[in-house]
């Protein structure tokens, strides 16, 4: 009973991982400006497109250079198109950081209803430009199908999804917590002011966490790509997800995004393993159970909801 559990758990830890990996981008954006970036879901498909549009290949070039391309082995296709695609969508985080200025410092409605244009307007021209039908990411030969151990068959490509958004995880920890940017940013979101008097360019400083927090999104998209399928709606089901894992472990805290993202994967990789139907379900029931008994989350802090 408890083997034929297994693979179910390693889907769940995957896609907690990547939960995670959303879920921290998200946060990041959400600490040092205090507005919720609801494009970030978007931000997640276009990755996912941009990462299609490479591997597969169907680049605005001429049609004689896409054929080049083509000949080129998927292997070295996907790896272009795996390192590529955040780059390519970083520039759309810089435009969004750019029109969400006005907002900083304002009631964060405004924050969210800009965004949620925004998330609208990426959507739309995701529509206009690939249509609305269901893409498959190809992947390599050597990180697709399956293999056998405890007689069971196992996805050698959820493994190596895992791994590195494991390894994503990681990097941003050595960001945040070991380096002078890292510590910049944690001032900045605990006093923006105090950071700006300090001789540094909090508009500079703004502007990195968002190009970071959208590669961050683009990248997990890129590699929930073969998992999921890419579709125009991908980024609603990625950025709800997201917006639980941060509420669950705590706004502001990174080990407790990290450790509801595995959660939430685990309950919503279980349920819909044996009960489909429920599977979503699940993840806001998990929420509702932890903030009944907890306001603040896992790893938050103190709140107001609990003076």
């Amino acid at each position: 009973m408890l083997v034929n559990l297994l693979p179910h758990l390693v889907n769940g830890l995957t896609l907690g991982l990547l939960f995670a990996l959303i879920a921290l981008g998200f946060m990041l954006i959400l600490g040092l400006m205090e507005q919720i970036n609801l494009a970030h879901g978007s931000l997640f498909a276009a990755g996912a497109y941009f990462a299609y549009a490479i591997a597969t290949p169907k680049l605005p070039i001429p049609a004689d250079l896409n054929q080049a391309w083509a000949a080129v082995p998927l292997g070295w296709r996907y790896t272009v198109a795996f390192l590529a695609a955040p780059v390519l969508v970083a520039p759309l985080g810089l435009v969004i950081e750019r029109l969400m200025r006005r907002t900083y410092g304002r009631d964060p409605l405004y924050g969210l209803l800009l965004t949620f244009g925004i998330a609208m307007v990426l959507e739309d021209a995701i529509r206009a430009l690939w249509g609305t039908r269901d893409y498959t990411l190809p992947v390599p030969r050597d990180i697709t199908g399956g293999f056998f151990m405890l007689d069971l068959i196992w996805s050698r490509y959820r493994f190596w999804a895992a791994a590195f958004a494991l390894a994503a995880i990681a990097l941003v920890w050595v960001v945040v917590e070991r380096t002078r940017f890292g510590a910049m940013v944690k001032a900045g979101a605990h006093d923006g002011e105090i950071v700006q008097a300090m001789g540094i360019d909090i508009k500079k400083l703004r502007a990195g966490v968002f190009v970071l927090g959208t590669m961050l999104a683009a990248l997990a998209g890129v590699i929930m790509a073969p998992i999921w399928g890419i579709r125009p709606h991908m980024g609603i089901d990625a950025v709800v997800p997201a917006f639980v894992v941060i509420v669950l472990g705590g706004v502001g805290s990174f080990w407790g995004a990290v450790l509801a993202g595995l959660l939430v994967g685990m309950v919503v990789g279980l349920t819909g393993a044996y009960a489909s139907e429920w599977s979503l379900l699940s993840m806001y029931l998990l929420l509702i159970l932890v903030v009944t008994f907890r306001a603040r989350g896992l790893f938050g802090k103190k709140s107001l909801l609990e003076a």
